[in-house]
């Protein structure tokens, strides 16, 4: 088992002075929490960090100098930097792919999804079912056009787990193919398959807007209780 972040991104929707997985939450930034949510687990011994390669703050963490953890340079989209992080993963069978800007990852969470390993050879991702009423917009409008039936629908979350060689071969291929690659999963969906949905917390969120920050750090304290 090994997992990877793709961390390579500037996070411009944050409207901050630094990519969002470097803006700080208590002590430490928001990569590092979800550095550590991953490596609290026994079954994970090391993470991979694709980074950006002008990032000159990675390597003034602390977490930089943790032995569990390597270092590869991504790319200019998110499956660039999962390949250049999937490249390091050596003989491991699974592979888990974490958001970067993710810092709420509970370990409940976590243990279901990996529990998947013991009967399935696809894989799956931590998803929460759709609660909210969903709108589809008129093209190139902010108008509504119609009501999405919201039943069967789910948010994708990370981490997504998948047998390694499986992944590469269908990342590999999607881009190959130029597919839009927007999660893993959907690299899985392009070539034929049908990952499992694990139920994840609804507290698991992606860290996308500033107003996302303060909410972090309330479900931080949270999972410390």
């Amino acid at each position: 088992m090994i997992a990877v972040l793709p961390a390579a991104g500037i996070g411009s929707r944050m409207q901050a002075d630094c990519p969002k997985q470097y803006l700080t939450i208590g002590h430490q930034t928001i990569l590092e929490h979800a550095i550590h949510a991953l490596l609290r687990h026994p079954r994970i011994p090391q993470v991979i960090v694709a980074i950006g390669p002008d990032d000159q703050q990675f390597h003034q963490l602390p977490i930089a100098k943790d032995p569990r953890v390597r270092v590869t340079v991504g790319g200019q989209q998110r499956a660039d930097s999962v390949m250049a992080g999937l490249q390091l993963a050596g003989e491991a069978k699974w592979v888990l792919v974490h958001d970067a800007a993710r810092p709420c990852l509970h370990a409940d969470d976590l243990e279901r999804l990996l529990a998947i390993t013991e009967h399935s050879e696809v894989g799956g991702i931590l998803a929460a079912p759709v609660r909210d009423t969903m709108k589809r917009a008129e093209p190139g409008r902010n108008a509504i056009s119609h009501t999405v039936e919201r039943q069967d629908l789910w948010h994708a979350l990370t981490p997504q787990l998948f047998p390694l060689a499986l992944l590469k071969l269908c990342l590999q291929r999607a881009l190959d193919d130029g597919a839009t690659v927007t999660d893993e999963a959907s690299a899985l969906e392009h070539c034929g398959y049908h990952p499992l949905l694990v139920t994840g917390r609804s507290d698991n969120i992606k860290v996308t807007r500033p107003e996302d920050l303060a909410l972090a750090a309330f479900y931080l304290t949270q999972l410390d209780n």
